[in-house]
């Protein structure tokens, strides 16, 4: 199924892989990219919305002047921020609410 959804990426915009499988370093990682793909399949947004969405958010990182860190998964939730605040799905004050109240919980409470 993910080489179906990262199909249309150029190779430097495609998630981290390894041995044909998405590699993710934090559980954060996996779950924003379980989203988007529950998401699509979903039918919220074409898979190929949701790349232009990467593609833009990635090039204006690049443009950017930063620490040289490649932070793809940052990117990728960007990404699917932006599209869904674009498509109504979210709103910037339900979001900033949740944010809050997972930032006010005590630490070790991330899950």
């Amino acid at each position: 199924m993910t080489d179906d959804l990262t199909i249309g990426l150029d190779a430097g915009l495609q998630p981290p892989m390894e041995n044909g499988e998405v590699v993710f370093e934090a559980p954060w990682q996996s779950r924003v990219f379980a989203m988007a793909v529950s998401l699509h399949e979903s039918g919220v947004f074409p898979w190929s919305e949701f790349q232009a969405q990467l593609i833009e958010v990635i090039a204006s990182a690049d443009a950017q002047p930063g620490d040289g860190e490649y932070a793809y998964f940052d990117h990728f939730a960007a990404a699917l921020q932006e599209l869904l605040l674009h498509k109504g799905v979210l709103e910037n004050s339900a979001l900033d609410a949740r944010t809050a109240a997972f930032a006010d919980r005590p630490h070790g409470h991330d899950h």
